[in-house]
């Protein structure tokens, strides 16, 4: 399955994470490992610290670039404009690719930690993530864990609209109005944690909704995500449940099941955006 982005690419789903994943043989063998078992979209950030990883991963795969869609992120310690372009060359270098399919603001500077200044310094890093485009070693750009209200002044004055935006996305997280904002400018959302970290793998609704259907409850979760038209990004070190992580097209959620999923309690398992400080 692929979803269109704005800018007419299209993009694989589900994406295959490698947040946490260690660097090393465990990364470049989960990679080797997805991209075998039909995975197309590989998705990593620099401060994962596995980018050289995963290009080994990759290549190790047989498949050409030009079969694959890898994203990074640009950490918080780069942004910027000048070092931005800086940042983005080094995780090309890393990766061992001359091109990024995605790359992605990894979190927005927040009044918290940057006060009047930090709209400037989100602005300052756009423009910046636009002359990538131009150039051509980043071939779509967008954001990660910016809401609403981060979005909207790179959206007034932006020449290259994102065409992403991957936020923490789960039943009991449905953050409506980023989606609105993202859905009224065709910008794609991406669910990192659609799984709630695992722990909404236990739970009972899920499990009978799973069991109605003969499937796990990530693959329900996984399902939920696409019937919502958020792209899903799974990631799993372990054969099978790379595998599992794919196996979820050949049903579909009844729209009383896609309520009772929604309906969970609210939780959030990762940073606030408004909050963070690192």
């Amino acid at each position: 399955m692929e979803f269109t982005l704005s800018n007419g690419r299209n993009i694989p789903c589900p994406g295959f994470g490698t947040f946490k994943t260690p660097d090393g043989n465990i990364c470049i063998d989960s990679v080797r490992e997805a991209i075998a078992a039909g995975y197309t979209h590989i998705d990593t950030a620099a401060v994962y610290g596995n980018e050289r990883s995963v290009g080994e991963g990759v290549r190790q795969s047989g498949k050409s670039r030009e079969e694959l869609f890898i994203t990074s992120k640009l950490w918080n310690t780069e942004r910027g404009y000048d070092s931005t372009l800086r940042a983005c060359e080094k995780t090309l270098k890393d990766l061992g690719t001359d091109y990024l399919d995605l790359y992605l603001i990894h979190w927005p500077a927040n009044e918290m930690q940057f006060g009047s200044k930090a709209t400037d310094i989100n602005l300052d890093t756009w423009k910046a993530m636009e002359r990538l485009a131009d150039e051509g070693c980043v071939r779509s750009i967008g954001l990660s864990n910016f809401y609403a209200s981060h979005m909207q002044p790179i959206l007034a004055s932006a020449n290259i609209a994102p065409t992403v935006d991957q936020i923490e996305y789960h039943p009991g997280l449905l953050q409506e109005e980023t989606i609105a904002l993202c859905r009224e400018h065709a910008i794609l959302v991406e669910a990192w944690s659609p799984l709630g970290r695992g722990k909404l793998l236990e739970d009972s609704v899920l499990l009978k909704i799973a069991s109605a259907h003969g499937k796990t409850t990530a693959q329900v979760l996984l399902r939920w995500c696409v019937q919502n038209d958020v792209l899903p990004l799974v990631k799993s070190v372990h054969a099978e449940r790379i595998h599992q992580n794919l196996d979820f097209f050949d049903f579909t959620l009844s729209p009383s099941e896609m309520e009772e999923t929604a309906s969970l309690p609210e939780a959030r398992y990762g940073s606030h955006p408004d909050t963070a400080t690192f």
